[in-house]
């Protein structure tokens, strides 16, 4: 079992990692690292820095931190000769990760840049069953409450925080797993409050070399039930991934099972544990792709202020 640590102890550690560690027969949860955060019974240091220099004998990195301050970080822990595991999205550009691809590949070492949501219980079998079938259409609707899954967490709201991409990007990870072509982005309209750096929605329509329609609407201001389905129609019928891609309904009858349990995160833990085995990287940077071209492309339109 090897031993890892956690840089930033924010929400997404305690609601996801910490857990999915503590279920992990590859991890063990060694140390953190944060300026406010702590894990009971866990080691705590104030940076990365001196959780680096007192504990060499930690290998594994997990990166939590906001993608902003996200790329310092992955470049000391690379330099220090330790295995990085990046939080979506893992980074702020994507210069940055290109050079700590070329960074990670020079010492030797493993660079894993995670997408939650592609491992989400009905991905996979989205995408087989995509396989070999004429795609007419797709409309990705993604809409959540800011409110309920960011609360006061400024970062999102300044340039490299993403705004509405934040949970934008996770349907993106989505479709660049599933859809059986590259696509890249041809419009968008991007709707920024009055007092804010980055968007709270957005439309993107793609541009499909084989003719098929995609599309795709984020929004942040949506109450009650949230919204994260992806619609497909084919030649053979349709089919709608929900619930962020738990659920697979295939047919205009519904044909489709109950919602699996959440296990995404410990599927990326494991899939760390693969990597570390191979001595191998994953960084596949379509989706943060698309959304860097989303905000060269994007129309920009003033929306109403934005407060907590």
């Amino acid at each position: 079992m090897r031993q890892i640590a956690i840089v930033g102890v924010g929400k997404i550690a305690r609601d996801q990692h910490v857990p999915a560690i503590a279920g992990s027969n590859a991890f063990e949860l060694a140390a953190t690292a944060s300026r406010h955060g702590t894990v009971e019974g866990v080691e705590a240091f104030h940076s990365l820095d001196e959780l680096l220099e007192a504990r060499p004998d930690i290998p594994c990195i997990s990166l939590c931190t906001p993608p902003q301050v996200r790329y310092g970080d992955a470049r000391l822990a690379l330099e220090a000769g330790r295995h990085v595991m990046l939080e979506k999205p893992p980074g702020a550009t994507l210069s940055e990760m290109h050079d700590l691809v070329a960074l990670a590949n020079a010492q030797g070492v493993t660079l894993f840049a995670t997408w939650h949501s592609r491992e989400a219980a009905a991905v996979d079998a989205a995408r087989d069953w995509l396989r070999g079938k004429t795609i007419r259409s797709v409309e990705i609707v993604w809409k959540e409450d800011v409110r309920r899954w960011h609360p006061g967490q400024e970062w999102i709201w300044e340039p490299g925080g993403l705004g509405v991409f934040d949970p934008g990007i996770n349907a993106l990870s989505v479709l660049t797993a599933v859809y059986p072509r590259a696509l890249h982005l041809q419009a968008a309209e991007l709707e920024f409050p009055a007092n804010r750096g980055t968007p709270i929605a957005a439309s993107l329509s793609f541009r499909d070399p084989g003719g098929a329609e995609v599309s795709a609407v984020f929004d942040w201001r949506q109450e009650g039930p949230q919204t994260w389905d992806v619609r497909i129609e084919t030649d053979e019928g349709p089919a709608v991934l929900m619930d962020g891609g738990a659920k697979l309904v295939l047919g205009e009858a519904g044909d489709d099972g109950p919602a699996a349990l959440d296990e995404e995160y410990p599927r990326l833990y494991a899939r760390f544990a693969e990597l570390l085995d191979k001595g191998e990287s994953d960084v596949d940077l379509s989706p943060m792709r698309h959304v860097a071209d989303a905000f060269t492309l994007g129309r920009r339109v003033e929306t109403a202020p934005f407060d907590w």
